[in-house]
Protein backbone atom coordinates (compact mmCIF):
# COMPACT_ATOMS: atom_id res chain seq x y z
CA UNK A 1 0.00 0.00 0.00
CA UNK A 2 0.86 3.33 -0.11
CA UNK A 3 3.53 4.62 2.85
CA UNK A 4 0.93 5.55 5.39
CA UNK A 5 1.85 8.85 5.59
CA UNK A 6 1.16 9.98 2.25
CA UNK A 7 -2.46 9.98 3.48
CA UNK A 8 -1.31 11.72 6.51
CA UNK A 9 0.26 14.18 4.43
CA UNK A 10 -3.10 14.99 3.34
CA UNK A 11 -5.07 15.37 6.20
CA UNK A 12 -2.04 17.70 7.41
CA UNK A 13 -2.22 20.02 5.00
CA UNK A 14 -5.82 20.61 5.03
CA UNK A 15 -6.54 24.32 5.23
CA UNK A 16 -3.34 25.00 6.20
CA UNK A 17 -2.33 26.85 3.36
CA UNK A 18 -5.99 29.14 3.59
CA UNK A 19 -4.65 29.94 7.43
CA UNK A 20 -5.92 34.16 7.15
CA UNK A 21 -4.23 36.30 9.21
CA UNK A 22 -6.21 39.29 11.75
CA UNK A 23 -6.96 41.54 8.94
CA UNK A 24 -7.18 45.13 10.03
CA UNK A 25 -6.28 44.21 13.74
CA UNK A 26 -4.50 47.53 14.70
CA UNK A 27 -7.34 49.58 13.14
CA UNK A 28 -9.80 47.68 15.77
CA UNK A 29 -7.16 47.69 18.74
CA UNK A 30 -6.39 50.95 20.60
CA UNK A 31 -3.99 50.20 23.10
CA UNK A 32 -0.36 49.67 22.76
CA UNK A 33 -0.06 46.35 24.45
CA UNK A 34 -3.03 44.97 22.17
CA UNK A 35 -1.79 46.09 19.35
CA UNK A 36 1.84 44.35 19.95
CA UNK A 37 -0.15 41.39 20.57
CA UNK A 38 -2.36 41.16 17.36
CA UNK A 39 1.10 42.19 15.40
CA UNK A 40 2.75 38.85 17.33
CA UNK A 41 -0.03 36.76 16.35
CA UNK A 42 -0.04 38.19 12.66
CA UNK A 43 3.69 37.30 12.87
CA UNK A 44 3.13 33.23 13.73
CA UNK A 45 0.66 32.76 11.44
CA UNK A 46 2.41 34.12 8.48
CA UNK A 47 5.21 31.92 9.69
CA UNK A 48 2.62 29.07 10.01
CA UNK A 49 1.73 29.88 6.23
CA UNK A 50 5.65 29.51 5.07
CA UNK A 51 5.88 26.65 7.21
CA UNK A 52 2.85 24.72 5.18
CA UNK A 53 4.22 26.00 2.14
CA UNK A 54 7.45 23.96 2.53
CA UNK A 55 5.83 21.44 4.20
CA UNK A 56 4.04 21.07 0.69
CA UNK A 57 7.76 20.68 -1.10
CA UNK A 58 8.75 18.00 2.20
CA UNK A 59 11.07 20.55 3.62
CA UNK A 60 10.00 19.56 7.03
CA UNK A 61 13.82 20.65 8.51
CA UNK A 62 13.34 24.21 7.17
CA UNK A 63 9.23 24.06 8.14
CA UNK A 64 9.73 22.55 11.60
CA UNK A 65 11.46 25.58 13.19
CA UNK A 66 8.83 28.37 11.78
CA UNK A 67 6.04 26.12 12.91
CA UNK A 68 7.53 26.37 16.71
CA UNK A 69 7.59 30.02 16.15
CA UNK A 70 4.24 30.14 14.87
CA UNK A 71 2.86 28.34 18.51
CA UNK A 72 4.68 30.84 20.39
CA UNK A 73 3.78 34.18 18.55
CA UNK A 74 0.25 32.65 18.25
CA UNK A 75 -0.36 30.44 20.74
CA UNK A 76 -4.13 30.25 20.87
CA UNK A 77 -4.50 29.47 17.40
CA UNK A 78 -5.40 25.75 16.70
CA UNK A 79 -4.10 25.84 13.23
CA UNK A 80 -0.08 26.69 14.23
CA UNK A 81 -0.34 23.87 16.87
CA UNK A 82 -1.90 21.10 13.86
CA UNK A 83 1.03 22.25 11.70
CA UNK A 84 3.84 21.44 14.08
CA UNK A 85 2.19 18.08 15.11
CA UNK A 86 2.11 16.99 11.56
CA UNK A 87 5.50 18.46 11.50
CA UNK A 88 6.51 16.50 14.24
CA UNK A 89 4.96 13.01 13.15
CA UNK A 90 6.54 13.43 9.39
CA UNK A 91 9.95 13.69 11.13
CA UNK A 92 9.15 10.76 13.41
CA UNK A 93 9.19 12.54 16.36
CA UNK A 94 5.64 10.86 17.67
CA UNK A 95 5.50 12.29 20.79
CA UNK A 96 5.78 15.86 20.30
CA UNK A 97 3.51 15.74 17.52
CA UNK A 98 0.70 13.78 19.59
CA UNK A 99 1.54 16.67 22.20
CA UNK A 100 0.97 19.40 19.50
CA UNK A 101 -2.06 18.02 18.11
CA UNK A 102 -2.91 17.55 21.64
CA UNK A 103 -2.78 20.99 22.03
CA UNK A 104 -4.69 21.76 18.93
CA UNK A 105 -7.58 19.70 20.01
CA UNK A 106 -8.12 21.31 23.47
CA UNK A 107 -8.05 25.05 20.94
CA UNK A 108 -10.81 23.08 18.62
CA UNK A 109 -11.80 19.70 19.51
CA UNK A 110 -14.57 20.06 16.58
CA UNK A 111 -11.88 19.91 13.62
CA UNK A 112 -12.02 16.40 12.01
CA UNK A 113 -8.64 16.38 10.87
CA UNK A 114 -6.83 17.02 14.26
CA UNK A 115 -8.68 13.84 15.04
CA UNK A 116 -7.46 12.02 12.22
CA UNK A 117 -4.28 12.79 12.83
CA UNK A 118 -4.08 11.66 16.46
CA UNK A 119 -5.24 8.93 15.52
CA UNK A 120 -2.63 7.97 12.81
CA UNK A 121 0.36 8.94 15.26
CA UNK A 122 -1.33 6.98 17.98
CA UNK A 123 -1.28 4.34 15.22
CA UNK A 124 2.61 4.68 14.99
CA UNK A 125 2.80 4.31 18.41
CA UNK A 126 1.32 1.06 18.54
CA UNK A 127 -1.59 2.33 20.68
CA UNK A 128 -4.48 1.05 18.40
CA UNK A 129 -7.37 1.18 20.57
CA UNK A 130 -6.73 4.97 20.85
CA UNK A 131 -6.59 5.63 17.47
CA UNK A 132 -9.65 3.79 16.66
CA UNK A 133 -11.52 6.08 19.77
CA UNK A 134 -10.03 9.22 17.57
CA UNK A 135 -10.93 8.60 14.38
CA UNK A 136 -14.90 7.25 15.45
CA UNK A 137 -14.59 11.02 17.04
CA UNK A 138 -13.43 12.20 13.69
CA UNK A 139 -15.67 10.59 11.47
CA UNK A 140 -18.69 11.72 13.56
CA UNK A 141 -18.04 15.40 12.69
CA UNK A 142 -17.24 14.29 9.06
CA UNK A 143 -17.84 10.72 7.77
CA UNK A 144 -16.68 9.12 5.09
CA UNK A 145 -13.48 10.16 4.26
CA UNK A 146 -11.86 7.03 2.47
CA UNK A 147 -8.22 7.96 4.44
CA UNK A 148 -9.84 8.11 7.97
CA UNK A 149 -11.65 4.47 7.25
CA UNK A 150 -8.70 2.97 5.78
CA UNK A 151 -6.73 3.87 8.54
CA UNK A 152 -9.24 2.80 11.24
CA UNK A 153 -9.60 -0.46 9.02
CA UNK A 154 -5.53 -0.79 9.49
CA UNK A 155 -5.61 -0.42 13.46
CA UNK A 156 -8.97 -3.07 13.41
CA UNK A 157 -6.63 -4.87 11.22
CA UNK A 158 -3.54 -4.76 13.85
CA UNK A 159 -5.84 -6.14 16.94
CA UNK A 160 -7.17 -8.67 14.38
CA UNK A 161 -10.37 -7.67 14.90
CA UNK A 162 -11.06 -8.62 10.49
CA UNK A 163 -14.67 -8.25 10.22
CA UNK A 164 -14.75 -4.49 11.85
CA UNK A 165 -11.04 -4.05 9.99
CA UNK A 166 -13.41 -5.41 6.57
CA UNK A 167 -16.17 -3.06 7.32
CA UNK A 168 -14.23 -0.26 7.83
CA UNK A 169 -12.31 -1.18 4.23
CA UNK A 170 -15.79 -1.66 2.82
CA UNK A 171 -16.75 1.81 3.93
CA UNK A 172 -13.67 3.65 2.78
CA UNK A 173 -14.53 2.13 -1.25
CA UNK A 174 -18.35 3.10 -0.87
CA UNK A 175 -16.92 6.71 -0.43
CA UNK A 176 -14.40 6.18 -2.76
CA UNK A 177 -14.95 3.36 -5.52
CA UNK A 178 -11.46 3.66 -6.59
CA UNK A 179 -9.72 3.55 -3.05
CA UNK A 180 -7.76 0.49 -3.93
CA UNK A 181 -5.65 0.26 -0.98
CA UNK A 182 -8.67 -0.86 0.69
CA UNK A 183 -9.51 -3.52 -1.53
CA UNK A 184 -6.13 -4.66 -1.41
CA UNK A 185 -5.74 -5.02 2.38
CA UNK A 186 -9.11 -7.17 2.11
CA UNK A 187 -7.33 -9.38 0.32
CA UNK A 188 -4.79 -9.61 2.64
CA UNK A 189 -7.39 -10.67 5.36
CA UNK A 190 -9.05 -13.51 2.90
CA UNK A 191 -5.43 -14.54 2.12
CA UNK A 192 -5.41 -15.31 6.03
CA UNK A 193 -8.49 -16.74 6.15
CA UNK A 194 -7.39 -19.46 3.67
CA UNK A 195 -9.43 -17.89 1.03
CA UNK A 196 -7.25 -18.12 -1.68
CA UNK A 197 -9.59 -17.27 -4.36
CA UNK A 198 -11.23 -14.18 -2.94
CA UNK A 199 -8.18 -12.36 -2.38
CA UNK A 200 -7.36 -13.04 -5.45
CA UNK A 201 -10.67 -11.08 -6.78
CA UNK A 202 -9.36 -8.12 -4.14
CA UNK A 203 -6.35 -7.89 -6.15
CA UNK A 204 -7.35 -8.18 -9.29
CA UNK A 205 -9.71 -5.20 -8.77
CA UNK A 206 -7.17 -3.14 -7.08
CA UNK A 207 -4.78 -3.92 -10.21
CA UNK A 208 -7.51 -2.93 -12.91
CA UNK A 209 -7.74 0.57 -10.55
CA UNK A 210 -4.07 1.20 -11.24
CA UNK A 211 -2.16 -0.68 -12.87
CA UNK A 212 1.02 0.34 -11.97
CA UNK A 213 0.34 -0.46 -7.90
CA UNK A 214 3.40 -2.80 -7.01
CA UNK A 215 1.54 -3.81 -4.11
CA UNK A 216 -1.57 -5.54 -5.41
CA UNK A 217 0.67 -6.57 -8.15
CA UNK A 218 2.91 -8.65 -5.96
CA UNK A 219 0.34 -10.01 -4.16
CA UNK A 220 -1.30 -11.40 -6.90
CA UNK A 221 2.06 -12.84 -8.28
CA UNK A 222 2.40 -14.62 -4.99
CA UNK A 223 -1.01 -16.25 -4.60
CA UNK A 224 -0.99 -17.52 -8.43
CA UNK A 225 2.40 -18.62 -7.67
CA UNK A 226 1.40 -20.87 -4.87
CA UNK A 227 -1.49 -21.81 -7.19
CA UNK A 228 0.75 -23.53 -9.60
CA UNK A 229 0.44 -20.58 -12.20
CA UNK A 230 4.16 -20.33 -12.11
CA UNK A 231 4.82 -18.12 -15.07
CA UNK A 232 2.27 -15.57 -14.55
CA UNK A 233 3.21 -15.17 -11.26
CA UNK A 234 6.34 -14.72 -11.73
CA UNK A 235 5.55 -12.01 -15.09
CA UNK A 236 3.69 -9.98 -12.77
CA UNK A 237 6.29 -10.07 -9.57
CA UNK A 238 8.61 -8.78 -12.54
CA UNK A 239 6.40 -6.51 -13.43
CA UNK A 240 5.82 -5.01 -9.56
CA UNK A 241 9.36 -4.98 -8.16
CA UNK A 242 10.73 -2.86 -11.01
CA UNK A 243 7.82 -0.80 -10.16
CA UNK A 244 9.12 -0.95 -6.46
CA UNK A 245 11.51 -3.33 -5.51
CA UNK A 246 10.89 -2.48 -1.37
CA UNK A 247 8.15 -5.19 -1.90
CA UNK A 248 11.46 -7.60 -1.79
CA UNK A 249 12.17 -6.77 1.75
CA UNK A 250 10.10 -9.04 4.02
CA UNK A 251 10.47 -6.45 6.86
CA UNK A 252 8.31 -3.96 4.66
CA UNK A 253 5.97 -6.98 4.07
CA UNK A 254 5.13 -6.69 7.39
CA UNK A 255 5.11 -2.98 7.93
CA UNK A 256 2.24 -2.97 5.15
CA UNK A 257 0.71 -5.74 6.77
CA UNK A 258 1.04 -8.94 4.90
CA UNK A 259 0.69 -11.51 7.26
CA UNK A 260 2.54 -15.04 7.80
CA UNK A 261 0.75 -17.30 4.84
CA UNK A 262 1.47 -14.57 2.04
CA UNK A 263 5.01 -13.60 3.35
CA UNK A 264 6.04 -17.44 3.51
CA UNK A 265 4.17 -18.20 0.01
CA UNK A 266 6.23 -14.61 -1.55
CA UNK A 267 9.76 -15.82 0.08
CA UNK A 268 8.92 -19.07 -2.47
CA UNK A 269 8.50 -16.64 -5.60
CA UNK A 270 11.46 -14.04 -4.31
CA UNK A 271 13.74 -16.98 -4.20
CA UNK A 272 13.21 -17.91 -7.96
CA UNK A 273 16.38 -16.79 -9.92
CA UNK A 274 14.13 -14.83 -12.77
CA UNK A 275 12.99 -13.12 -9.32
CA UNK A 276 16.27 -12.60 -7.67
CA UNK A 277 18.01 -11.41 -10.84
CA UNK A 278 15.20 -8.52 -11.39
CA UNK A 279 14.96 -7.68 -7.37
CA UNK A 280 19.49 -6.61 -8.41
CA UNK A 281 18.85 -4.86 -11.41
CA UNK A 282 15.98 -2.51 -9.73
CA UNK A 283 18.13 -1.94 -6.82
CA UNK A 284 21.46 -1.24 -9.15
CA UNK A 285 18.85 1.24 -11.29
CA UNK A 286 17.75 2.55 -8.06
CA UNK A 287 21.72 3.18 -6.63
CA UNK A 288 22.51 4.50 -10.09
CA UNK A 289 19.65 7.12 -9.85
CA UNK A 290 20.47 8.14 -5.90
CA UNK A 291 24.26 8.87 -6.99
CA UNK A 292 23.51 10.88 -10.25
CA UNK A 293 23.77 14.71 -9.08
CA UNK A 294 20.77 16.59 -8.66
CA UNK A 295 20.29 19.15 -11.82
Amino acid sequence: MPNRNSWLSVILLFGLLNMTKPASAQALIPHTLQLNSAQLEQQGLSLAQEAAQLAQFQQYELALPRARLATQLAPKNFQAWFLLGGLYLQSDEIDKGIAALQQAKSLNANESTILFALGSAYFQKQLYEQAIAEIQAGLKIKPNVPEALFDMGNAYYKLRKFPEAIASYEKAIAAEAKFWPALTNIGLIKYEQGDIDGAIAMWRKSVEIDKEAAEPQLALAVALYAKGDREQGIALGEAALRSDDRYANVDFLKENLWGDRLIQDAQKLLATPRIQATIAQAQEQRAQQQQRPPR
